[in-house]
């Protein structure tokens, strides 16, 4: 069972119905289930109850989405930098401390990847040119893996990624490793040694077809159900 952290959205449509709902775009869950696990999605919640939540999955992923508010990292905010998202922030970082408390598999995707920076005191760029096609479309671009990282275990050679983002990891959380870049010397994935299976990507493996990234949480969560 693979938790993935889901969003708060007003004026979503369908039907005769315009309300507020929790949304996830469907190529998260369906990239869990390719990969062979069962998708949970975890909207918004009291950060109290992230614990609990966590205790029932056997993995979790943090899905991509807004910008981190830049006071999380100590930082002023940047003209370029999107709008916060406050309740989104404290439900994630609260889930990404459990799942590491609790030692459970976890994936970080775009925004995911930074929070998990942010969450063990790392810091972001606010903003970087050449990692998005044009606003609303996904670009792509070659990732190179750090040989002896899990990811390089999982990812072996040089993969193109689908990328959409402006944001960028800056300086490593503690304990964190870059397991691979892109070629302007972007940090693309990061990971946790010390713990069982902890990894981030900069890039959206939801948006392509390569199973690798995945399927890894997936055997890491079965081998530790």
């Amino acid at each position: 069972m693979i938790g993935v952290s889901t969003y708060l959205e007003a004026g979503a449509r369908w039907g005769v119905w315009e309300l507020e709902a929790a949304l996830l775009p469907v190529g998260y869950p369906r990239l869990v289930q390719r990969a062979g696990g069962l998708a949970a999605m975890l909207p918004p919640d009291d950060p109290q109850y992230a614990a609990a939540a966590v205790a029932r999955l056997d993995g979790l992923v943090i899905a991509g989405g807004p910008d981190v508010e830049p006071v999380r990292y100590g930082a002023e905010r940047e003209p370029r930098t999107g709008p916060p998202a406050p309740e989104r922030d404290e439900w994630e970082l609260a889930l990404i401390d459990a799942a590491l408390g609790a030692g459970v598999p976890l994936l970080g995707i775009c925004r995911g990847m930074q929070l998990l920076n942010v969450a063990l005191g790392g810091t972001l760029v606010q903003h970087i040119d050449g990692h998005a096609e044009r606003v609303g479309v996904f670009g792509g671009h070659d990732v190179k893996p750090v040989p002896g990282t899990r990811y390089a275990e999982a990812v072996p050679e040089a993969a193109y990624v689908p990328a959409y983002h402006h944001q960028a990891v800056d300086r490593l959380g503690a304990g964190l490793t870059a397991s691979a870049y892109a070629a302007d010397g972007t940090v693309e994935a990061v990971e946790l040694p010390s713990a069982p299976w902890v990894l981030g990507v900069q890039w959206h493996p939801e948006m392509g077809g390569d199973l690798r990234v995945m399927r890894a949480l997936v055997r890491a969560a079965a081998r530790a159900a």
